[in-house]
């Protein structure tokens, strides 16, 4: 049986900003892996014109207002995505590293520079 497309029923919002989330984890010396599993996200991307890097993507600045939404943290902390306090730390959960948003090639864009 194939595996249930958003089972923690998270919105468009939440869906974004974990995919985000997710790729700030992944960049070296933009995150910290902790002894339990969870990654502590040390260093947000910081936005130029309409847009903003992350690694080799870039991404448009409207996929991205859930990272600074003390609402978005609620809600994917409630889900077991992220543990967080707003607005001074967030560590993305092993659940919230594996967790298959659907949206990555949707808005990491692909950059050469």
């Amino acid at each position: 049986m194939p595996t249930k497309q958003n089972p923690a029923k998270l919105n468009p919002l939440q869906l974004r900003t974990l995919t985000l989330l997710q790729a700030i984890a992944r960049i070296p010396g933009a995150s910290n892996r902790l002894p339990d599993g969870d990654i502590v996200i040390s260093q947000f991307p910081h936005a130029h014109g309409d847009h903003f890097h992350l690694g080799n993507a870039t991404v448009a600045s409207r996929d991205a207002t859930g990272l600074e939404n003390q609402a978005v943290w609620n809600a994917l902390g409630r889900k077991g995505m992220i543990k967080a306090e707003w607005p001074h730390q967030i560590a993305l959960t092993p659940q919230g590293q594996n967790y298959d948003t659907g949206l990555a090639d949707e808005i990491l864009h692909q950059s050469s520079h």
